[in-house]
């Protein structure tokens, strides 16, 4: 089935395609044989009282214009990939065009980074140069997520301040860069009873950081915290680095600070995924990005 679904698809492409510029062909053919003459047609339409629209032919080097397009679509078909899963004369991928130009860049720059690489984190975080190919590098694969100020947004965190899930030393920051991260916080709408048990541990953890809250709510909340969440956020509700558990009572919060938000994680749970760039990069860039990093929030 799979084959015969690749078949499909591939023709698919390549009949509209071949029919498509044969149909231009014709067209261009068909309205070339009409000639100029002193009495054109009138096509009736007509403007301002006496604007009229004639049927007149196309200007020869109009016609030949669009031939040549055509003709310049038909030899790049035949050079480079676009009809199906023909892969043109030239065999040319944005696979080894990457690969090509990557393998160029790594010629070029490697050594610098690689002079780095050898230098400790904290060594190469107080390094001028280092600190500006760092910023660089994080605005090309980490501003997406993390913003070109590296302050986050809701669910990315803000890699400026000194709260840190993970940890906030240099070496710990390069293997969450290096080996990613996956924090799991499950839902707990069923196991506190529904929405009055969700209601009073929202008002216990708003209680933590010192919030306007529920006094009454929040120590039913607490007899709850201790029965479901001192596991990974600790008896002081100072979380656990380990296991990537965030403080609670501080004013930090990655995915919201209102009750709404606050609420939607215990009821729901939340997911966080950090990408592995070990591949992507390799150690000599995620070593440059860690030190910039690390940088930011311990100037």
């Amino acid at each position: 089935m799979s084959d015969f679904n690749s078949e499909f698809w591939n023709w698919f492409i390549i009949l509209p395609t071949v029919l498509g510029i044969a149909w231009c062909f014709w067209l261009l053919w068909w309205m070339s044989q009409t000639t100029a003459d002193e009495n054109p047609d009138d096509t009736t339409h007509v403007w301002d009282e006496d604007l009229m629209e004639y049927n007149n032919p196309l200007p020869r080097w109009w016609l030949g214009m669009f031939y040549i397009t055509l003709i310049f679509g038909i030899v790049y078909l035949a050079l480079y990939p676009g009809l199906g899963t023909f892969k043109g004369y030239l065999g040319w991928t944005s696979e080894q065009s990457y690969k090509e130009e990557m393998a160029a860049a790594d010629e070029r720059y490697g050594p610098l980074f690689e002079k780095y690489q050898s230098q400790d984190l904290v060594t190469v975080s107080q390094d001028t140069q280092a600190q500006k190919m760092g910023a660089r590098l994080f605005l090309n694969y980490c501003s997406t997520c993390h913003g070109s100020d590296a302050r986050g947004a809701r669910g990315f965190p803000n890699l400026r301040d000194n709260d840190w899930l993970w940890g906030s030393d240099a070496q710990t920051i390069k293997q969450t860069i290096l080996d990613g991260r996956r924090g799991l916080m499950p839902a707990w709408g069923g196991p506190l009873g529904g929405a009055e048990g969700v209601a009073n541990m929202t008002d216990y953890v708003l209680s933590l950081s010192g919030r306007e809250h529920d006094a009454s709510a929040a120590a039913k909340g607490q007899a709850q915290f201790s029965m479901f969440c001192v596991a990974c956020h600790g008896v002081d509700a100072k979380g656990n680095t380990a296991m990537g558990a965030p403080n609670l009572t501080d004013k930090t919060w990655l995915h919201g600070a209102s009750r709404i938000r606050i609420s939607e994680s215990i009821d729901k749970g939340r997911q966080g995924h950090m990408p592995a760039h070990r591949n992507f990069l390799g150690e000599a860039k995620v070593h440059l990005i860690a030190a910039y990093v690390y940088g930011l929030s311990n100037k």
